[in-house]
């Protein structure tokens, strides 16, 4: 499907680890390793059914390291995809970073490229298509490539308050805080709903909105 097909496409894109799995010290590297945080399944699913698609932008840096090959990467896609699937939601597109922070790359988080990449390949605007993480680097990415950022407190960020918070949300303006990724779907769905004014139509375009 060529680009310009979707250029009334509604996406979301989100970070993976932290975000809808819970994550690990020492990387996420077989499926077995890989598990849904509570409700983040769903929450795809509630967004996929508003009429938004959703996209995965993921700094998978145990490639680089050696940690893991493409074919694990490749399994633990096919597993939560099949969770996904089970919650009737679905995952366009996974766009991943394999390098190591000394690889120089500018497709690593805190870079923009793979949200760069993301609006190339489906022809979305950014600066109407919202980035949600649980890390600085999810915000930095989001900030630099124009997206509207979300911080869930889930992942690194489980547990963040006062100060420390204060901080995080300072050096990237503007950012909405929510409790997980189910609290932002179901603020992104209604402030959806409140952008377009109560019309009654619904998100998807098919039928009344309830």
């Amino acid at each position: 499907m060529s680009p310009t097909s979707f250029n009334s496409l509604k996406l979301v894109i989100l970070d993976r680890d932290g975000t809808i799995n819970e994550d690990r010290d020492d990387y996420v590297k077989s499926p077995e390793e890989w598990v849904p945080l509570p409700g983040a399944l769903e929450a795809i699913s509630r967004l996929n059914h508003a009429g938004w698609h959703t996209v995965l932008a993921t700094n998978q840096s145990g490639l680089g390291r050696g940690l893991f090959d493409m074919a694990s990467l490749n399994e633990i896609q096919l597993k939560m995809n099949h969770a996904l699937a089970a919650q009737g939601g679905r995952v366009d597109a996974v766009f991943f970073c394999p390098h190591t922070p000394d690889d120089g790359c500018d497709c690593r988080k805190p870079m923009p490229g793979l949200m760069l990449q993301i609006a190339e390949r489906f022809g979305v605007s950014l600066d109407s298509t919202p980035m949600v993480g649980d890390t600085l680097r999810d915000l930095q990415a989001g900030m630099a490539a124009g997206c509207p950022t979300h911080l869930v407190l889930t992942g690194k960020s489980a547990g963040l308050e006062g100060q420390a918070l204060s901080d995080l949300l300072d050096a990237v303006p503007g950012t909405r805080v929510h409790a997980n990724l189910g609290a932002f779907a179901d603020w992104w769905i209604r402030h959806q709903r409140h952008q377009r004014g109560g019309t009654g139509e619904s998100d998807s375009g098919f039928g009344a909105s309830q």
